[in-house]
């Protein structure tokens, strides 16, 4: 049974990792295990961590649910200068998505439910499946 899962992304410049990652998810890191190394929990069991290293190019992406992709498109592009993405949506997929590359080539990315009843129903599924255990 899997029940966490860990997303790992390096940057060579951890200082800088640091500070973009935090403007990204909002939040400072939920644990610094070792210098290098930062974890942040997105949602319970389910950990992105930002790690000093050689940087795979390419990777990813790893996409985060958003309420609203229009929002952070704009944050992305004043808080971290993010150039412009393009928003996706194709008629038999329920939600609406977007790719971009941090400062270190790792693609990050945002997607958004068009139907609100069905993101509520999700979220609820989640918050619910969080307290079962």
């Amino acid at each position: 049974m899997i029940f966490e899962m860990t997303y790992q992304v390096r940057v060579s410049d951890f200082t800088e990792g640091l500070k973009w990652y935090k403007v990204l998810l909002n939040k400072d890191p939920d644990f610094i295990p070792h210098e290098g190394f930062a974890e942040w929990e997105i949602i319970p069991g389910c950990w992105l961590q930002v790690s000093e290293g050689t940087t795979t190019e390419g990777s990813g992406p790893i996409r985060f649910g958003v309420l609203s992709i229009e929002n952070e498109k704009s944050r992305m592009s004043k808080k971290l200068n993010v150039e412009s993405f393009e928003i996706f949506s194709r008629e038999e997929v329920p939600v609406r998505w977007a790719t971009f590359n941090d400062p270190w080539g790792n693609r990050i990315g945002f997607f958004e439910y068009i139907n609100k009843h069905e993101e509520s129903n999700r979220v609820k599924t989640i918050l619910e499946n969080r307290l079962e255990i």
